[in-house]
């Protein structure tokens, strides 16, 4: 079975539903990140979220070079600076509102967006 995302794999899917409130974007630091896991049916969605001023970036907490979760210690998604997402694991930095890689194992690949946007000061799903 293939784990790519977008299917169902080792009890994990890689999609959530439109709509779900994740709570208020003042929750995370600016510049920061976030972790999220969603329980959706018998299966878990692992993502994440990064803020930058009033605007949200989610992502599928999976590093393509991988296929391991970016943080190894809980929200810790951002470089030093907060400038770049860091794969813990490796080293690859991907540009938040972007999510492409522009350095490490797999320049040029990009992480899975997971759709959010900020309504109200809250942070949904879409």
């Amino acid at each position: 079975m293939s784990d790519a995302p977008g299917e169902v794999a080792l009890g994990r899917v890689w999609t959530t539903p439109a709509g779900v409130k994740l709570g208020p974007l003042d929750q995370i630091a600016d510049p920061g990140a976030r972790n999220y896991v969603l329980q959706i049916g018998d299966k878990r969605f692992h993502g994440f979220v990064v803020r930058r001023g009033g605007a949200a970036f989610g992502y599928v907490d999976r590093c393509p070079h991988a296929g391991l979760p970016l943080a190894q210690v809980l929200d810790r998604y951002l470089t030093e600076d907060g400038g770049l997402i860091a794969c813990s694991w490796h080293g690859a930095l991907f540009e938040p509102e972007t999510g492409v890689c522009v350095g490490g194992p797999c320049v040029g690949a990009r992480l899975s967006p997971w759709p959010v946007t900020v309504e109200d000061g809250r942070i949904v799903t879409t």
